[in-house]
């Protein structure tokens, strides 16, 4: 957007990134300095968004920590346990070391972060359940939503049509 921008005047929006306060990288439950992806070498390190609760539960308990035995935000030396303050305080809305205020133990923060995560996936979980048991509502949605981006598309093709000096299909 940028580039054509620059060279044929203001045309696009450019998107701006938003990076959350807490939360922006999300390391691997069992390899926390690695990034949590679905590609992970092991499961237990990832949180799918469809995993049921006591998948989700059992995951946060298993998390890796360290033994230093002290709950801190402090990635450098406990990468592990600062990677459960900061999804838990992705989750609350609030900062990993106001999180890490409220805890003493390992225990009480992996039970926490594995309850609010659930808590947060349950809606999403319960609406795809939901549209999955009435596959003709699914479809219809979806021409809606296709209909919606076919008619912003075309509104900014005409704009980047008019921009190059083509005419409009």
């Amino acid at each position: 957007a940028e580039r054509f921008n620059s060279r044929f005047g203001e045309t696009l929006v450019v998107p701006r990134a938003t990076t959350p306060p807490a939360g922006a990288r999300i390391m691997d439950l069992q390899d926390p300095t690695s990034k949590m992806s679905k590609s992970t070498s092991t499961e237990a390190g990832a949180i799918g968004l469809l995993d049921d609760a006591a998948a989700i539960d059992r995951k946060f308990r298993r998390a890796v920590t360290d033994s230093l035995g002290r709950v801190a935000y402090e990635p450098d030396r406990q990468p592990g346990v600062s990677n459960l303050l900061e999804i838990l305080a992705a989750v609350t809305h609030r900062s990993p070391a106001d999180v890490a205020r409220g805890y003493q133990a390992y225990g009480p923060l992996k039970s926490d972060t594995g309850a609010a995560v659930i808590e947060m996936l349950a809606p999403i979980q319960a609406r795809y359940l939901e549209l999955m048991k009435d596959p003709a509502e699914l479809t219809r949605l979806l021409r809606i939503a296709s209909a919606k981006a076919h008619e912003v598309a075309a509104a900014t093709l005409d704009r980047v049509h008019a921009a190059i000096g083509l005419l409009p299909a």
